[in-house]
């Protein structure tokens, strides 16, 4: 069977995610669903029942912003869910189809390598890193295995051991994906990264079928690192404006916390790492 029109699997995914008491429905009888029944939806956003069945089908694709808005109070969708409804609908500007995103400027690169006490990256709408410092290469090991930030997830198996929340870090990188491949769906690379994460991870293909969208938001991190131990970083997310789909993510430690002092020791064996680089067969039982 095909997938389902974009739209109409993200209004079935928000329906069972809304429980009856967040929107005031009185709950009677035995519900057969987790969350909304779609005669709630209908009421809630005051259209007919006839028609809101025929948004979940597919059979109806083209609503009004009048109706779209009034499903996205229905659903309680954020500022990120409601733009990830309308680019369903068709009815919200996206970004032109490119096959190939640009280089990140020198002169933010220059800024990444600037910063050696707060690791910093930058990455494109595939979720492909494009740039990072030393510092965010040694925070993220697994960076040496992919480029690619959704496989550092979900393939990588030290990353479930480097965060101590991976199912939170998991849940956001899915639902930030999404509304990133939302905005560009002809994009090359993205669609090769999302074919790829559907055929390789079931972790993956299970947050996928949620139909989260959402930005990434200041939030914070906890890494158990295996060269410096337990920390926790804020993390800030910024868009690149000079060009469309890229973002800058910077971590922070608070001054003179245990964080930022093992921030600092990272950013020591990192730069003891680059000047003293290991030598093939020394200190792995090789020979010289």
């Amino acid at each position: 069977m095909s997938a389902p029109p974009p739209l109409a699997g993200f209004l079935r995914a928000r329906r069972s995610q809304v429980r009856p008491g967040e929107v005031g429905v009185t709950s009677t009888g035995r519900r057969r669903v987790a969350g909304l029944r779609r005669e709630e939806v209908a009421s809630l956003a005051g259209i007919s029942v006839d028609y809101y069945v025929r948004l979940e089908q597919g059979r109806e694709r083209h609503p009004s912003a009048a109706v779209l808005h009034a499903l996205a109070g229905a659903l309680r969708l954020d500022d990120d869910g409601r733009l990830h409804l309308f680019r369903a609908a068709g009815l919200a500007p996206r970004s032109p189809a490119t096959g190939t995103d640009e280089p990140v400027d020198p002169r933010l690169q220059q800024l990444l390598r600037s910063w050696p006490d707060h690791p910093a990256l930058v990455f494109d709408r595939a979720h492909d890193v494009l740039a990072a410092n030393r510092l965010a290469e040694a925070l993220l090991e697994g960076l040496t295995e992919t480029r690619n930030l959704l496989e550092l997830v979900f393939l990588v198996p030290a990353t479930r051991e480097l965060y101590a929340d991976w199912d939170a870090i998991a849940a956001d990188s899915v639902a930030g994906f999404r509304l990133a491949h939302q905005a560009d769906p002809e994009h090359r690379r993205t669609t090769e990264v999302l074919h790829a994460l559907l055929q390789r991870s079931a972790d993956f293909r299970r947050l996928w079928q949620r139909h989260e969208a959402r930005g990434k938001r200041l939030q914070s991190k906890t890494l158990l690192h295996p060269a410096v131990g337990e920390l926790t970083l804020q993390v800030h997310t910024f868009d690149v404006r000079a060009v469309s789909g890229q973002q800058l993510v910077v971590y922070h430690a608070a001054p003179g916390s245990t964080d930022s002092d093992a921030l600092q020791l990272l950013g020591a064996l990192a730069a003891t790492a680059d000047r003293f680089p290991r030598t093939p067969g020394h200190g792995t039982g090789g020979q010289v």
